[in-house]
């Protein structure tokens, strides 16, 4: 499954797709958010949360600031439970993914990859798995940007939708060549310039 041939050009691409996207996107996005971040509700830019990496290790994800406040540590909430932290630029990020630029720069430092299993926190992890034990295959891999899961199902509301979008992500799992990442790629970017985000 973890051949070089599929392994060490991912790592090529993932290094070059996100150099490109930090030098030619962040670098102009990341000041124009931020201001309408700072005049909109005051908060910072930038949102970090711990989620679990290839094989169980810990990182923080970075995406820009789309609600206010902060969500609680010791009780997880799925999107759905905190809508009402949501800004109104914040919602137009969503809908065009916009916040989650700056996961690049997590592929960048080699704690993800373009394409992958979605990160999740331990919690729902521990969820997921306890259903679907053979999705603890999924942790040998990098999380990713995008998945087979998200532009097959989308974003999960409750722990059902994301057992249904866990089952696509183990599609992925079995069929993991260059060719099936780039075909989720392009899948993103019709789902993006579609607006289908959450």
């Amino acid at each position: 499954m973890h051949k070089k041939r599929y392994i060490f050009p991912k790592r090529i691409f993932d290094i070059a797709f996100s150099s490109f996207v930090i030098l030619a996107v962040l670098t102009w996005l990341t000041p124009l958010v931020a201001i309408i971040i700072f005049f909109e509700s005051g908060e910072k830019t930038f949102f970090k949360q711990e989620r679990i990496g290839k094989n169980w290790k810990p990182f923080y994800i970075y995406k820009f600031k789309s609600m206010v406040g902060f969500p609680p540590v010791n009780d997880p909430l799925l999107s759905k439970d905190e809508e009402g932290r949501i800004t109104t630029f914040g919602r137009i990020m969503r809908k065009y993914r916009i916040d989650e630029f700056p996961q690049f720069i997590n592929v960048f430092k080699g704690e993800m990859s373009i394409v992958g299993p979605r990160p999740e926190r331990l919690f729902f992890l521990n969820d997921i798995t306890s259903y679907i034990p053979k999705y603890k295959k999924m942790i040998n891999l990098k999380p990713g940007i995008t998945s087979l899961g998200q532009i097959k199902y989308g974003y999960a509301d409750n722990l059902e939708q994301m057992l249904k979008r866990a089952r696509y992500d183990l599609i992925y799992l079995d069929n993991l060549t260059f060719w099936t990442d780039i075909k989720v790629i392009l899948g993103t970017i019709i789902i993006v310039f579609q607006g289908k985000g959450r």
